[in-house]
């Protein structure tokens, strides 16, 4: 018998806890979410209109590695990380590259949740996680072949990860979890007694 497994929905995870100086850019990385969080009323007022349970910059900067030098260094790091899983992914990138297009801001209330999405006009997407308390939400994936499978039984409680309809990854601070824009995704409820907090973004082929 054959087994062809086809059509792989490949997740990359790394960490920056292996980076010199880690403590330190972490500690920053986390004083430059809160300042945002205080200052960027705009959106402040942006959460409080779509009822989002805590703080994004999603709607309101777009220029995070400018406007603080903190994310500048991040955006060198996941440069290179975008770079690593475009290679495993053997995308032919032509005369093109791979660039960052968005990163933006999440602080995440206790009791809150980001609905399922997906990131459109982006080739990858991704996180960075900041601060994860005991409690705080994994990340969600859903198996995108799921509208598509109709009459089909539920997968068994011991199946394999590859072969579940949602996988839970669990990240810890300094976590770099990349995939494909296109792969739907949330954020269940955080049931920590504190924030979460995390750095989202988009990586567009031009």
């Amino acid at each position: 018998m054959a087994l062809h497994t086809l059509f792989p929905t490949p997740i990359y995870e790394a960490s920056l806890a292996g980076d010199r100086g880690f403590a330190a850019f972490l500690a920053e990385l986390e004083d430059g979410c809160r300042m945002l969080a205080a200052e960027d009323r705009a959106g402040r007022a942006w959460c409080k209109a779509n009822n989002y349970g805590g703080y994004t910059s999603y709607a309101s900067l777009n220029d995070l590695p400018q406007r603080v030098s903190v994310f500048e260094q991040l955006r060198k790091k996941l440069d290179r990380h975008a770079a690593a899983f475009a290679e495993e992914l053997q995308y032919e990138l032509g005369g093109g590259r791979l660039r960052l297009d968005s990163l933006w801001v999440n602080i995440l209330k206790p009791g809150a949740t980001h609905t399922s999405h997906i990131h459109p006009h982006s080739v990858l997407s991704g996180t960075v996680y900041v601060t994860i308390p005991p409690g705080a939400s994994a990340l969600k994936f859903e198996d995108p072949r799921l509208p598509m499978m109709m009459a089909a039984p539920p997968r068994r409680a011991d199946a394999d990860e590859s072969r579940k309809a949602f996988v839970y990854l669990k990240p810890e601070p300094g976590t770099v979890l990349l995939w494909e824009s296109w792969l739907r995704h949330e954020v269940p409820v955080n049931t920590a007694k504190a924030e979460r907090i995390s750095v989202s973004f988009n990586y567009g082929w031009r």
